[in-house]
């Protein structure tokens, strides 16, 4: 397949992606795009990056195009179900652009905004729904979302939404759908638990995989920094200013970490932005659409908030802190060198990360080169690495200790007690539970 033409696609969804620029179709659009169009399930991996919203998405587009319903009324013929606010905006912008050649409506829906215009919205009619579990799932209780007529489900990212547990929403989400559907799983890798909810939601798919499980990019360059954890702050500033970045995505464990970081690079004289769950969705559109025109510098996130982020050229990734799960550290850097670019993926890494550089290591099969920069040579780094279970004991015993010191201050304040006001603490509070208890 030398061409989106040679793929079958219909001439007016052609014309949306060459308008796009796009020629050529990705490996995992060509190896899916066929089945999807002929009805099969699919269950495809795909390294991030590589154009797999594309994969469902036109194939999707040209089918409930090519044989629209017998009556006027829009019905929800197709759901994308997806971890992430942005991942599903980024969905619905592509689902935008490839149908701007068609009489097609689709709609987004997430939670952190409010419900009432989305009811509005689909009680007007679309085709089309991309959706997070939660909201999803809050609408249909509602009644405020008709499922029954869906043709096609998409599990978009589902790794992720399994790491994520929204296994039990998913589960609940089939409720609503029919069983005689075609269902498409787009995952990362195949994992042992993406098999086995392959084996619960789909029927003799076609497997598609367009790169060796885990791998990373081939065009990101990737080295790793010896620090100690109080100079990482430090030593992320010193590489930022160095290079002069302008463009820099950092990943942090938690999301007050990712709080501190941004102060500190403020302070710094380098313009960032948190981007994490507990910011409001308009805050987390802002920093996004500052951080792709460039007015700030570096975007600090979770992983599970950057999850989708689709930056065009994005040149470095800097792993502030490496993951606990070596996988994730393969889609954080996936953040990067996409669609034929090239980019750099740094990590910091203090001695008690060392065991898992290692398993990363492992992991993709390549050895990161682990350099110290001048100035920043850790104090802390013995002959001997301490392994991953020490370093989670340790974790575990530094966590008890805080939780004991800060114990009596936050008692003697008050902080640690709730409102009289507040339901749970209400005297009728406990009536209320039986009363639940019995209607059960």
């Amino acid at each position: 397949m030398n061409t989106f033409a040679d793929l079958g696609l219909s001439s007016k969804i052609l014309k949306a992606i060459t308008d796009k620029g796009y020629e050529t179709p990705s490996p995992i659009q060509a190896q899916a795009i066929p089945p999807v169009l002929k009805g099969k399930d699919v269950l495809a991996a795909a390294q991030t990056g590589t154009g797999k919203t594309a994969g469902f998405t036109l194939p999707i587009l040209h089918k409930l195009s090519e044989n629209p319903t017998q009556n006027k009324r829009r019905v929800i013929r197709s759901l994308v179900l997806t971890p992430t606010r942005e991942l599903a905006a980024q969905i619905k912008t592509n689902i935008d652009e490839y149908s701007s050649q068609i009489d097609f409506k689709s709609l987004v829906v997430f939670g952190g905004v409010g419900i009432n215009p989305q009811i509005n919205k689909l009680r007007a009619g679309i085709d089309m729904l991309v959706a997070t579990p939660g909201r999803l799932l809050d609408l249909c209780q509602q009644n405020a979302c008709d499922l029954s007529n869906i043709e096609i489900l998409v599990l978009d990212e589902a790794d992720r939404m399994l790491d994520m547990g929204f296994i039990n929403d998913i589960k609940k989400v089939m409720k609503y759908i029919p069983t005689k559907r075609q269902t498409l799983l787009f995952s990362a890798t195949f994992s042992k638990e993406i098999k086995i909810i392959a084996k619960q939601f789909l029927t003799n798919p076609v497997l598609v995989e367009v790169a060796a499980q885990n791998t990373t990019a081939e065009r990101v360059e990737q080295r790793a920094y010896r620090c100690d954890q109080n100079t990482k702050a430090e030593l992320a500033i010193h590489l930022i200013k160095q290079g002069e970045w302008n463009q820099v995505l950092v990943f942090t464990k938690t999301k007050h970490g990712a709080n501190r970081l941004s102060t500190k690079l403020d302070n710094a004289g380098i313009s960032s932005s948190a981007i994490h769950g507990n910011k409001s969705q308009g805050a987390r559109e802002r920093a996004l659409q500052g951080f792709k025109n460039k007015s700030i510098r570096v975007l600090v996130a979770t992983d599970i908030a950057a999850r989708g982020l689709d930056i065009a050229n994005l040149p470095y990734v800097i792993n502030y802190e490496l993951p606990n799960i070596p996988a994730d550290y393969v889609h954080r850097i996936g953040r990067t060198g996409r669609a034929g670019e090239s980019g750099e993926a740094l990590s910091l890494v203090c001695n008690n990360e060392r065991a898992f550089l290692k398993e990363i290591e492992k992991l993709i099969n390549k050895k990161i080169p682990l350099l110290t920069e001048d100035g920043f040579t850790p104090e802390l780094w013995p002959a001997r690495m301490p392994s991953a279970s020490e370093v989670q004991k340790e974790d575990a015993e530094r966590k008890k200790q805080n939780r004991q010191n800060r114990g009596p201050r936050t008692r003697s304040s008050g902080n640690n007690q709730r409102p009289k006001t507040d339901k749970n603490n209400s005297p009728n509070s406990s009536k209320r539970s039986s009363s639940r208890r019995r209607r059960k």
